[in-house]
C-alpha cells in the first residue's frame, strides 16, 4: 500500500505511477497541463525517495557507494558544490537501439527505470546535476526537479536518433539542473557544436553562476560529444569549438570552469590532449582517485552488445585546477557489484556510472589560474 503523504505527495505518485507508458507528445503535453498547478509546490526529497523506493521494492536494493576524500589542508571551509555527471541512458535507446543482449527488457521499463535514476540522484543530492541522453525531460525531470528546487534547461539534438524509435518520446539531448537556494543564473548559452566548418547533431549547455554564500561566480558547462570508433578526428574538432565557446564564456578563463559530459572518448583521444593541454588549465577530477593522480579510472561505462563486451573510460568532470579545489570523489562500482551481465541492470539504471565531486573555491582571489 502506498503511503498517505497529503494531495501533493498522492498527485507525485500519480505521475510516478502513470508518466508516461505512451510516446505520444501530445498525451505528455495534456499530463504536464493538467499537473501545472501540482508542480508549483515544493516537494519534500524524502517523500519522493519514498514513492521511488515502493515502485523498486521487487528490485535489489541500490548499490552501495562510498566518498573518497582528497581534500587539502588548503581546503575552503565554505559549504562545498557538489556537481554530478551522468549519462542516463536514453530510454528509447535503451529498448530500440542499443542492444544490451545480458540485459533483460524487463530491467528497461521506464516506470521503474525512472525511478532508479531519480533514487541515484536523491541518494546523492547534488547542487548541479548534469545529464546526457535525457529524452524525458519534460514529464519526468523538469516537472520533479523544478519542485525540488532547481532550475532547469534543456537543450535536445538537433537530429536525435531516439526519433528513429517507434513509440519514441521525443529527442535526447543535454540537461543541467542547479539549485536555485545556492545559486543564481548569470548567464546561459546554449550550443550547438561545429566541426570541420559544419554544425552537428552534438550539443553543450554552459551557464555562469554566482554562489550565493561566497559570491565568487563560475561557469558549469555539460556536453556529449559523437559517439563511435572513426569518429575521432570529429570528436577532437567538437572538442575545440567547445574550449574556444568556454574560452569566450569565461573571458579567458578569468571565471573558474566545470565541464561534464559524456566525451565518448578514452583518454588515449586528441579530445582528451585538447581539454588536458588547453589555456583553461583544466584538469580531471576522477584522476585524483588513482594512486599518482595521473590516471582516469579503468572504466566508467561497462556493457555487453552483439559484438562482445565494452568497457571503457569516456565521462569525465573537468575543473579550473588552479581555482577550484576537489573535496572528494564518489568511488566507481567494482567488478563484483556490476556482476557478469554488466550495465544496464535491475540493480542500475544506465551503462554509464554517475560521477559526483565536491568542489571548493580557492581560498586566494588572485590565483584563479
Amino acid at each position: 500500500a502506498v503511503c498517505s503523504m497529503g494531495n501533493s505527495t498522492s498527485r507525485l505518485y500519480s505521475v510516478l505511477a502513470k508518466t508516461l507508458s505512451s510516446g505520444a507528445v501530445s498525451q505528455h503535453q495534456d499530463c504536464l497541463e493538467q499537473l501545472d498547478s501540482a508542480r508549483l509546490d515544493p516537494l519534500d526529497p524524502k517523500d519522493l525517495l519514498e514513492e521511488c523506493q515502493i515502485v523498486l521494492q521487487k528490485r535489489p536494493p541500490r548499490f552501495q557507494r562510498n566518498f573518497v576524500s582528497l581534500k587539502k589542508n588548503t581546503a575552503s571551509n565554505d559549504r562545498p558544490i557538489r556537481v554530478m555527471q551522468w549519462n542516463i541512458l536514453a530510454q528509447a535507446l535503451g529498448e530500440g537501439k542499443d542492444n544490451f543482449v545480458q540485459c533483460p527488457m524487463e530491467a528497461l521499463k521506464w516506470e521503474e527505470r525512472k525511478c532508479l535514476i531519480l533514487e541515484e540522484i536523491l541518494a546523492y543530492k547534488p547542487d548541479i546535476l548534469c545529464l546526457q541522453e535525457v529524452d524525458h525531460y519534460f514529464d519526468t525531470f523538469e516537472p520533479l526537479l523544478s519542485r525540488l528546487g532547481y532550475q532547469c534547461t534543456f537543450l535536445p539534438k538537433p537530429w536525435s536518433p531516439c526519433l528513429d524509435v517507434e513509440r519514441n518520446n521525443g529527442p535526447d539531448g543535454c540537461a543541467m539542473f542547479f539549485l536555485k537556494e545556492r545559486f543564481e543564473l548569470i548567464n546561459s548559452a546554449k550550443i550547438r557544436l561545429t566541426a570541420m566548418k559544419l554544425k552537428t547533431n552534438q550539443v553543450a549547455i554552459a551557464q555562469t553562476l554566482k554562489c550565493h554564500e561566497t559570491g565568487r561566480l563560475f561557469c558549469i558547462a555539460v556536453t556529449h560529444l559523437k559517439a563511435r570508433t572513426g569518429w575521432e578526428r570529429f570528436r577532437s574538432a567538437q572538442g575545440c569549438d567547445l574550449l574556444q565557446n568556454l574560452k569566450n564564456i569565461t573571458q579567458g578563463a578569468k571565471i573558474p570552469l566545470i565541464v561534464c559530459g559524456d566525451f565518448n572518448a578514452e583518454p588515449t583521444e586528441e579530445v582528451y590532449r585538447e581539454f588536458s593541454n588547453s589555456s583553461l588549465n583544466l584538469n580531471s577530477a576522477y584522476k585524483l582517485l588513482s594512486p599518482d593522480g595521473q590516471s582516469e579510472p579503468p572504466y566508467t561505462t561497462w556493457k555487453i552488445r552483439p559484438s562482445g563486451e565494452c568497457r571503457h573510460t569516456l565521462d569525465y568532470i573537468w575543473y579550473s585546477q588552479h581555482a577550484l579545489n576537489v573535496n572528494s570523489a564518489l568511488g566507481l562500482l567494482t567488478e563484483e557489484q556490476i556482476g557478469p551481465n554488466r550495465l544496464p541492470s535491475f540493480n542500475y539504471p544506465s551503462d554509464h556510472l554517475s560521477l559526483v565531486c565536491d568542489f571548493s573555491f580557492n581560498q586566494d582571489p588572485d590565483r584563479l589560474l
